[in-house]
């Protein structure tokens, strides 16, 4: 009965869960390995803790509190504007800006960016994998 139960809540989470395209699905399996590699225990990425990890505060490299929220906004479907340069930023979901998430080098460009303004920091594999696992079911 329990295997039931798990095979019909993961069942529904993949119904639900967006898809990546090819290169950024290859950039996840790359994620995902080397998450592996640094955990033997890493069973997957998991959305919930990225929209935690998207909501945490920190203090930035500039010494302020930041989130990735400060500059995304709390509704990744809304535009946003970047609290350094004052630049207008356009929606991040998916859902409403089809070209989010589609070009590996700009994601990583943007993820290396953010992870060291907010966490000043590189991000981990884990972190960068459960980020955009939350960002790409918006």
């Amino acid at each position: 009965m329990k295997k039931i139960v798990c095979l019909i809540v993961l069942s529904l989470s993949l119904l639900n869960a967006k898809a990546f395209n090819a290169p950024m699905q290859t950039y996840m399996n790359e994620l995902s390995a080397e998450a592996k590699a640094q955990d033997p225990n890493f069973t997957g990425f998991d959305a919930a803790r990225g929209e935690k990890l998207f909501f945490s505060k920190h203090t930035g490299k500039k010494g302020g509190e930041m989130s990735c929220t400060s500059c995304h906004t709390n509704n990744l479907k809304n535009g946003g504007q970047n609290v350094n340069t004052n630049k207008p930023i356009t929606a991040l979901a998916p859902s409403v800006n089809a070209a989010r998430l589609t070009d590996v080098a700009e994601v990583q460009k943007w993820l290396r960016r953010n992870f060291n303004d907010v966490f000043a920091r590189e991000g981990t594999a884990l972190e960068k994998g459960d980020v955009l696992t939350y960002i790409i079911n918006q």
